[in-house]
């Protein structure tokens, strides 16, 4: 299929027009909102999502959600991986009401951050946890923690990566290979090339000469990329990758806030991995906000008994709402009721049911387009073969038909994430919720061929 580029702006004129002539409500809100928030949302990167306006939600549970118009959506964005449990999970709901009532911050601890401890102990196989409010925090304090530790001022990340809103992770290779600063990057402190060495995935030529250096005090990367579509690791990867860390004294971090749609412990706990630190973040709390990085007894001892106790609050790592009381009582009740092992299976097979949807789909009208999948999440991306790299991957990328997609689906009541053709699959999520994406997209592809 060649694209018709004036066909796609007129197609997405139509649904322009269909968008917002269905949610008058939304549209009302968007310009009430505008006279005290910036661009009429409570976050920039709002403004992003297809349409000339966001759609405002009135309520969501499980899998789906209402919007002011009265709108029912199957929902497979579900927070960027936040709401991966489903909306308001049962369990999630009690304990927060139980907690809210009994306090809900207090600068001490509860009962319930052993138990969550414990649990992700179990099942990422790391025996240390500190809570923090976000991914992005954690994977702060974990690269403040890599520097005090080695003594060393560099970061490696992966090309394209993205882990939070982590200064040290806003960069990529330039065409001549060199560290550069990320398009869109606002206020960098310095330049992104006296912080951070920048490497391609899969690419373990590369990952040796920047670790040879000897300046390197931890590579920071997801185990899979998934914030460029996803982009699997090749065979033998992970293994060679902590052979050279450990040849050359760096710590390995793996981030794990996105790839726990692998299984219950992530791709560490179903690729067997063997990384120093992890980070996971959003689903852990059910909703609530919440992360956690847990260390190896090694690299605890040695934070424990290099950290001076006059000075654990002034360095950079913490925050006065960490492991706080309702967070605590979300994260324990959703690992050991909501997002339990038993659940993945089920939600894996959906998410194959949704890839094959899709796959069946570009069969049918010759789109060179790939699907691919990592447990309950999947996604589609415009090259016929998946990348290797992130690079690769963003240069297939396309916005103008990204966004047409979108809100076509958006239209047919069916959410997809905002940065990219993602699919997420929750404990919630049905056959017929997939199946109505599959008739959306088939109905999208059809329009674009003519």
């Amino acid at each position: 299929m060649k694209l018709d580029r004036e066909r796609l702006r007129q197609l997405q004129a139509q649904e322009e027009e269909r968008f917002a002539r269905e949610r008058p409500r939304s549209q009302g809100l968007a310009e009430q909102a505008r006279e005290h928030l910036t661009g009429g949302v409570p976050m920039s990167w709002m403004v992003k999502w297809p349409g000339p306006f966001p759609v405002f939600v009135e309520e969501a549970q499980g899998a789906h959600f209402t919007c002011a118009d009265g709108i029912d959506h199957v929902d497979l964005c579900l927070g960027d991986t936040g709401a991966m449990c489903g909306h308001s999970p049962a369990a999630t709901v009690a304990a927060v009401r139980e907690q809210v009532v009994r306090g809900i911050t207090s600068m001490l601890p509860t009962a319930d951050a052993a138990i969550a401890a414990g649990e992700l102990s179990r099942r990422f196989g790391l025996p240390q946890w500190q809570f923090t409010l976000t991914a992005t925090d954690a994977n702060r304090h974990v690269i403040r923690y890599a520097r005090h530790l080695t003594g060393r001022a560099k970061v490696v990340v992966i090309d394209y990566c993205y882990h939070g809103t982590v200064d040290e992770t806003f960069a990529v290779l330039s065409p001549e290979g060199t560290t550069v600063s990320r398009p869109g990057n606002i206020g960098a402190p310095v330049p992104l090339d006296q912080t951070t060495v920048v490497v391609p995935f899969n690419d373990l030529a590369s990952m040796e000469a920047a670790l040879a250096g000897g300046d390197i005090a931890a590579v920071l990367l997801e185990p899979a990329m998934t914030n460029i579509g996803i982009v699997l690791p090749e065979p033998g990867y992970h293994e060679a990758l902590r052979a050279l860390t450990r040849r050359y004294g760096t710590l390995l971090v793996i981030d794990e806030t996105h790839t726990l749609c692998a299984g219950p412990g992530g791709c560490t706990g179903a690729w067997q991995l063997e990384p120093d630190v992890v980070v996971v973040g959003k689903t852990v709390g059910g909703g609530i906000p919440a992360a956690a990085f847990g260390l190896t007894s090694e690299i605890s001892a040695r934070v424990q008994a290099s950290v001076e106790l006059p000075d654990i609050d002034v360095g950079g790592v913490g925050g006065t709402l960490a492991g706080n009381a309702l967070s605590m009582a979300a994260v324990r009740a959703t690992l050991t009721q909501v997002l339990t092992d038993d659940v993945f299976a089920g939600m894996e097979v959906l998410a194959e049911r949704w890839a094959d949807g899709v796959q069946g789909v570009l069969d049918e009208f010759g789109v060179p387009w790939h699907v691919t999948r990592l447990g309950c999440r999947a996604e589609y991306a415009f090259s016929p073969q998946p990348p290797r790299t992130g690079g690769e991957a963003a240069a297939s990328d396309d916005f103008e038909l990204q966004q047409y997609l979108h809100l076509q689906a958006l239209n047919r009541r069916v959410l997809l994430t905002p940065f990219h053709n993602m699919a997420l699959i929750s404990p919630a999520t049905t056959e017929a919720d997939v199946d109505q994406h599959t008739v959306a997209f088939r109905e999208a592809v059809q329009a674009l061929s003519g």
